[in-house]
């Protein structure tokens, strides 16, 4: 028997916009983020005095710990100074961008428990049958369980929330780009054209590192990506390792953290962008990187480590388990412990590796991240279109990675044997002569 079939849209219903909930989550989240970062450079100072054998600050309270409030005490009272020669309009105008678009980004990254939102379907409704479980009946029951739960995001239930955090974090190389412009400083200048070089170059292997995430959730919505983890085996960084290793590395250079600081290094430009800057102007600019440290660490546990997910700690259940006040508290918890984590792997890798040369850093880049995360993108393509299983990702990750190594170690030459010959000088000739 031939069924006729009635194409039906469905009607898309978000969580109901409730103007004192969100003010006063987005209070809430602007002061633990500022809190956090205030004390996040007093335990940059601590890992600092730590791996360089010192005491770091102690003088301020017990064990310092009122350090962070005198630091911004001290800023609030700085003498503003605005030099003469800078372009007044623009040197004003930068630290509010890089502050506002490093808080902008978010918005949209789960800060806590989520409640994925029912992925949107075209309901087919067969013609001369009655069934109570259509697709729209079921897109309809998920999106009352989403709107009946909390999910701890400014926004949530967005659609292209990846693709936001990505639009609104490229917009903090113009904060950059100002800042070292309207200084009419050689060394604010250099900076600035390295940082957008930089953050240029290492946004499409940040972008590329991600689409096998997206396909595999089959959406760019975050919390959606936490739920296909929960679903599934493993976390995504079990299948897809190489892709976390390319996210990481240029999460680090789109943070201007060392070993690519090349923006602000201070033993060659004084203090990059930011050297005529002082007061609360360089409160904001600096603040600006540590918020890009917490959101992209939020970032990284959402897209390859689970979210909230624990096993053994959390589970879809916690509900139940614990109520929903306790679920909320042990999600929230789990994440906030993944995402100080791989802040400390930041604070870590700072006083770890050397600072590259900028010809380094380029060659990363284009020459290794990218093609990396191309054949990576290939891999799961493969994968998810042949049907083959989950794990063959990770062992084509593994195989990619070994063989790009073996590949550098091999053809590219070292400092004692470099690949290409070196032409020494007769004894007495100027360099260049020859």
């Amino acid at each position: 028997m031939r069924l006729g079939c009635a194409l039906l849209f469905t009607e898309e219903i978000m969580p109901e916009f409730n103007l004192l909930t969100t003010a006063l989550l987005i209070g809430g989240v602007v002061f633990v983020v500022l809190n956090t970062v205030a004390y996040l450079i007093l335990a940059e100072r601590k890992v600092a005095a730590w791996m360089q054998d010192r005491i770091g600050p102690n003088r301020v309270g017990p064990w310092g710990l009122l350090q962070p409030i005198v630091d911004g005490g001290k800023m609030f009272l700085k003498e503003d100074v605005i030099p003469a020669h800078v372009d007044k309009i623009f040197f004003l105008l930068a630290p509010m961008v890089a502050f506002g678009t490093a808080m902008l980004a978010i918005a949209v990254v789960p800060v806590g428990s989520t409640v994925a939102p029912p992925l949107p379907v075209m309901s087919v409704k067969a013609t001369g049958i009655t069934s109570p479980d259509t697709p729209l009946d079921r897109y309809d029951a998920g999106q009352k369980t989403y709107r009946e739960g909390m999910t701890f995001a400014i926004a949530p239930g967005l659609d292209i929330g990846i693709l936001y955090v990505f639009a609104i974090g490229s917009l903090a190389v113009y904060g950059v780009i100002l800042a070292g412009w309207s200084a009419n400083n050689k060394y604010a200048l250099l900076g600035s054209l390295r940082s957008s070089a930089q953050i240029i170059s290492y946004e499409i292997p940040l972008g590329m590192s991600i689409l096998g995430v997206v396909m595999m959730a089959g959406s760019l919505n975050p919390e959606q990506i936490v739920a296909q983890q929960l679903n599934g085996d493993s976390w995504n960084v079990g299948y897809m390792p190489l892709a976390f290793l390319l996210f990481l590395t240029s999460v680090f250079a789109e943070c201007n953290r060392l070993p690519f600081d090349l923006p602000e290094s201070e033993q060659e430009l004084v203090g990059g962008y930011h050297t005529e800057y002082s007061s609360l102007k360089l409160g904001m600019l600096l603040l600006a990187e540590y918020a890009h440290m917490i959101t992209t660490s939020l970032l990284m546990a959402v897209l390859f480590f689970g979210g909230w997910h624990f096993p053994g700690i959390t589970s879809a259940n916690d509900a139940s388990l614990y109520g929903t006040t306790g679920e909320a508290l042990i999600r929230t918890g789990v994440l906030a412990a993944k995402m100080f984590c791989f802040i400390a792997l930041f604070l870590l890798v700072r006083w770890t590796i050397p600072r590259f040369r900028f010809d380094q850093l380029m060659s990363l880049a284009w020459k290794v991240m990218i093609p990396l995360s191309l054949m990576n993108l290939i891999c799961v393509l493969i994968v998810l279109q042949f049907g083959l299983p989950k794990w063959t990702m990770t062992i084509a990750s593994v195989i990619l990675f070994f063989a790009v190594g073996l590949w550098g170690a091999i053809g590219g030459g070292n400092v004692s044997a470099p690949k290409r010959a070196v032409v020494k000088l007769p004894r007495g000739l100027p360099a260049g002569a020859v």
